[in-house]
């Protein structure tokens, strides 16, 4: 293969390369948002296991509840910074319900993982203590989980 080949075809394929890059960054499979999906994702189960023995549809089970709890625990000890790039907002890509304005406001937004994690802590150390003590840990879960996304996640049709 002449030189000049070889510098059209890796010419190519940095094209293509660089292609498919910015195609994933202008959308919902981009890593960053497909990552933080997942992690909602999580949030969202565990936080399923513990309400569905709070509003009675499942029956209280202390093991289950203490590690439910222990994951949104977890969960939220994770650092998230990677999964809020800028332009990867509900503006710039398609598939994602972040606001703009998440962007623009980090400090409060990592006051709300701060919040979330307090209360997650707080109910891993109680949930085993019965029903009543789902029940009770769960309303400042949910408080700082609606206030982030009536803050910053388009709401549901």
């Amino acid at each position: 293969m002449s030189l000049l080949s070889k510098t059209a075809l890796l010419a190519t394929a940095a094209t293509l390369a660089a292609g498919a890059a910015l195609a994933g960054s202008h959308s919902a499979e981009n890593p960053a948002v497909k990552a933080r999906k997942a992690h909602m994702q999580l949030y969202s189960h565990n936080i399923g296991i513990l309400a569905g023995m709070a509003r009675g549809n499942t029956e209280y089970n202390a093991d289950a509840a203490v590690a439910a709890a222990s994951n949104l625990a977890d969960l939220s000890h994770i650092n998230e910074a990677s999964y809020w790039v800028e332009g990867t907002d509900s503006e710039s890509i398609e598939g994602t319900r972040a606001l703009p304005a998440l962007f623009a406001n980090m400090g409060d937004v990592q006051a709300k993982i701060d919040q979330l994690n307090a209360a997650s802590v707080a109910l891993s150390e109680t949930a085993g203590n019965g029903l009543e003590a789902v029940q009770a840990g769960l309303g400042p879960i949910g408080q700082v989980c609606g206030a982030c996304h009536d803050a910053y996640r388009v709401p549901n049709n």
